[in-house]
């Protein structure tokens, strides 16, 4: 079977994709164009017309791709015509009356690629992150996952898994022959590095937090102008700006991008001990937000002035609230008077602004894209980007850990090497080395048609 589909956006547009994969589509270009197939990878101008009445419908270009030479590695095409609703209606109309075609199912053009061996589920997986890409910075890190670094890096440690298992199992079967002796037990020092190596690995976030966006909070007492900071930040009116305390109720999120990553920007309800219900709900669902943000400003203004660990009290007492080593502390309303800089806050944590005015606000911005970057930007070694790459980490440190305290405890070595081969499984479940076909739903389920 053939499939097809649109690869370009749907509606009116200048040029419209077409593309074309599976045994049948020499035969189908041929039966569009009524010429044979032009040479492989060179646009040809051709007339694409109905088969069943010749009547014609575009002039457009026409490239061919040679088994196995293509994206899926099987004979694909791709149609280049004029972006009119019609003209794609109509060919696409013809392609469905055509036998041994039917349109293809969302992703399923790369699933073919992952199932022919063209790219490991990681590849897959950076394609359509390519294709959702808003910042620079995810477009990068999806580029390299895209190029196999992610895979690559997995792969290097089911490999070197592999073979402390291969001397493992060695020790264990010819426990008779003239081995060098302890071999299986040497190895074991390069499980516990892999294992460290692996740990880390999970610990660092920057790759899945650059694909969601950076958490950044402001907190801090009522009426010290959190509104009006997010809203210059932004650049614009996002948040209701009022004189009266207590004016923001509920969070209110803008997404922009900062030091060339993607963030969601949260102003909160003001922490204090709060008088009527929907207040007391604005203050704990600003207390949570702080506690999951990964970058909290807190502020303070020069007639409302509270040191950091004192802007919440009674109720709103939490620790959520408190100076963490990533935050910022920010004095505003510096227009109205200046404010000395809290004890216990590191250097470059402090800055005083004014909203009202503009000043100080260029270098607090400079600091908060600094921070961002420094902490979440790409970094130079591949980073873990999707929750199903972590779970199947996890699974794997939990199996060499295991491995390592059974062989500390002397237990017997096929139980250490059991623990290996489950670590290694996991491992590959991330690339599809092993389970491949129980993973594709789950990594295509998002891909759009075309794709």
């Amino acid at each position: 079977m053939t499939i097809y589909a649109l690869s370009t956006p749907p509606g009116r547009g200048a040029i419209a994709i077409i593309r074309l994969s599976g045994s049948h589509t020499l035969k189908t270009v041929e039966k569009l164009t009524g010429k044979p197939v032009p040479e492989p990878r060179q646009a040809t101008l051709r007339v694409l017309s109905d088969p069943k009445v010749g009547d014609p419908i575009d002039s457009g270009l026409v490239l061919f791709f040679q088994a196995p030479h293509s994206y899926t590695s099987e004979d694909m095409a791709e149609l280049h015509i004029h972006g009119g609703v019609a003209i794609v209606d109509r060919i696409l109309e013809v392609l469905s009356g055509l036998e041994d075609l039917r349109p293809a199912e969302p992703g399923e053009f790369t699933r073919l690629a992952v199932l022919n061996g063209r790219m490991d589920l990681t590849q897959a997986e950076a394609v359509a992150d390519m294709i959702d890409a808003e910042t620079m910075a995810q477009q990068k890190q999806a580029f390299r996952q895209m190029q196999g670094a992610l895979g690559e890096l997995y792969e290097g440690w089911r490999k070197k898994l592999a073979s402390s298992l291969a001397h493992l199992e060695a020790d264990i079967e010819f426990a008779d022959e003239d081995l060098p002796g302890g071999i299986g037990q040497a190895v074991l020092g390069e499980v516990t590095l892999l294992n460290d190596e692996i740990s880390a690995h999970i610990r660092d976030d920057r790759g899945r937090t650059l694909r969601h966006g950076v958490e950044v909070a402001i907190i801090g007492a009522p009426n010290v102008g959190k509104s009006s900071l997010l809203n210059y930040l932004v650049g614009r009116e996002a948040a209701i700006v009022s004189a009266r305390a207590g004016t923001t109720r509920d969070i209110v999120e803008v997404s922009l991008t900062l030091g060339g990553v993607p963030v969601v920007l949260a102003d909160t309800a003001g922490i204090r001990e709060a008088g009527d219900e929907i207040e007391r709900e604005g203050v704990r669902r600003a207390l949570k937000r702080a506690s999951e943000a990964d970058i909290r400003l807190h502020v303070t203004a020069f007639d409302t002035m509270v040191h950091a660990d004192e802007i919440h009290s009674g109720e709103a007492h939490a620790e959520e609230a408190n100076f963490q080593e990533s935050d910022i502390y920010v004095a505003n309303k510096q227009d109205l008077g200046a404010t000395q800089c809290p004890p216990n806050i590191p250097d470059g944590g402090f800055y005083e602004v004014s909203a009202e005015t503009g000043a100080g606000m260029s270098d607090l911005i400079e600091a908060l894209n600094a921070r961002i970057k420094e902490n979440f930007g790409l970094a130079e070694r591949p980073a873990l980007t999707r929750t199903r790459h972590r779970i199947a980490l996890q699974a794997a440190c939990v199996a060499l850990e295991r491995g390592l305290e059974r062989a500390g405890s002397d237990m017997e070595l096929e139980l250490v090497a059991e623990d290996l081969r489950l670590a290694m499984r996991e491992i590959g479940r991330i690339t599809g080395a092993v389970d491949v076909e129980s993973l594709l739903d789950i990594v295509f389920r998002d891909f759009c048609i075309g794709k």
